[in-house]
């Protein structure tokens, strides 16, 4: 499973960014096939993220603490497919939890590239 985990997460995040797209592109902006693409897009993030390799006790601290907040960012998806659901009229909080996960996707993305490529 641990081999999988980066494919997962690659599904995942294609299919929470389908779900974003999805509205914005459609005609009918209240379809709501949208809210079940970016949930199992979600879930499959947060699945990843739960069985990828825990970094080893000998990585310097700020690796393996980016390493974690990438879990936040699976996790903010999570809640965003919920608020997407409970709060069906307004789009604000599901909307507003995905750019959440996202900037920290972002950030934790850059800064980890920029720590591994110190520690070579």
């Amino acid at each position: 499973m641990k081999k999988l985990s980066p494919v997962l997460f690659l599904v995942g995040l294609l299919l929470v960014a389908a779900g974003v797209l999805m509205p914005i592109l459609s005609n009918d902006p209240f379809n709501n096939e949208f809210r079940y693409v970016y949930a199992v897009g979600a879930a499959l993030s947060l699945l990843s993220r739960l069985f990828q390799q825990a970094p080893d006790k000998s990585a310097p601290i700020k690796i393996r603490r980016l390493l974690r907040m990438e879990s936040w960012s699976s996790l903010l998806f999570c809640v965003a497919a919920f608020f997407a659901f409970y709060s069906a009229p307004e789009l604000r909080d599901w909307l507003a939890f995905t750019l959440a996960g996202a900037a920290i996707q972002i950030y934790c993305t850059i800064a980890l590239s920029i720590a591994l490529r110190k520690k070579l």
